[in-house]
């Protein structure tokens, strides 16, 4: 049986400029078509210059006229998100779409990133975290939409507070939940601390549902050699138009959140299917473990520790 194809419509974005994380495949590779197919300029910040000239060439296939470009980051390291933060400052252009949709997920050993947090966290919430407070200034200019990429695991877990690092008790996907709670609480307080000090932009969550991405594939970098079971059995379903989203499917929440006009600041988007695993995009009830302000004061605090970055007091 075929399957129902899902789509939005996406308003004249000509004179924007939108940095989209993650962006050389997947998810990421699609938002970033769809920005530039609607005349946004997009930066395309990548860690691997071969993907990302693939990626520019697969845009430019699908939008000839796109206006699209690389720049490097590499979100497990803070020094490398501060100096993308100070390449775009020294291009002096505000940028009006910010997607944080970069992620790693689940690697079977405990890893690290270069300044010594576990892979997951470090890359999934405390790069971002950096990222945004480097731009802050150019996302302020141009009243942005910052849209945070989190997951259905965002409604499991917790942070693990007395072990962030899991350095005791390794479990990837505890971790990895860890991560997207605490990327989401960021997200939530951003548009707290925005609405009550006049930054001016607007901070928007977004999860995909499931859909047969390259998280869950072979990542030799991760110590995975190999598909794991759950991207094949999801590879299947997708397929078969079964419960899950497709790639196109899944990156429309995110798109959502970033372009309508009657997007919601402060609202979480994510697929309207059985389970909100797949299907039509829209408004979501927050996480119950999302809903803390105490929770979100705490870990915005801690992430400033841990990155030594700050955003205005306010």
């Amino acid at each position: 049986m075929a399957r129902k194809q899902i789509d939005i419509d996406v308003p004249d974005l000509s004179g924007q400029r939108a940095v989209v994380t993650g962006a050389s495949d997947g998810i990421g590779l699609v938002l970033a078509t769809r920005l530039a197919a609607a005349g946004a300029e997009v930066i395309v910040p990548v860690r691997n210059q071969t993907k990302g000239d693939a990626a520019l060439a697969a845009i430019g296939e699908a939008v000839p006229e796109a206006r699209v470009s690389l720049r490097f980051l590499d979100l497990s390291s803070l020094s490398s998100v501060a100096a993308l933060g100070a390449t775009l400052a020294d291009e002096g252009r505000a940028i009006d779409i910010l997607i944080n949709n970069a992620g790693v997920m689940t690697p079977p050993d405990r890893q690290v990133t270069s300044d010594g947090f576990e892979l997951q966290f470090g890359t999934n919430h405390l790069g971002h975290f950096a990222l945004v407070a480097h731009l802050l200034p150019l996302l302020r200019a141009g009243r942005a939409r910052v849209v945070s990429q989190i997951s259905v695991a965002a409604n499991s877990g917790a942070i693990n507070d007395d072990d962030l690092n899991w350095e005791r008790s390794y479990d990837g996907m505890r971790a990895y939940s860890q991560s997207k709670i605490a990327m989401g609480l960021f997200g939530v307080e951003l548009d707290r601390r925005s609405r009550a000090g006049g930054w001016g932009l607007t901070s928007y969550l977004s999860h995909p549902g499931v859909a047969p991405t390259n998280l869950l594939a072979a990542r030799p970098e991760l110590d995975r050699d190999r598909d794991t079971m759950g991207r094949r059995v999801i590879r299947l379903l997708s397929a078969r138009g079964i419960l899950v989203g497709t790639v196109d499917s899944a990156a429309l929440p995110a798109l959502f959140a970033a372009t309508a006009p009657d997007a919601e600041s402060g609202a979480f988007y994510g697929p309207g299917g059985l389970g909100h695993l797949g299907g039509r995009p829209g408004q979501q009830k927050m996480y119950a473990r999302l809903t803390g302000a105490d929770q979100a004061e705490r870990i915005w605090r801690t992430s400033e520790e841990l990155t030594r970055v700050t955003f205005p007091r306010g």
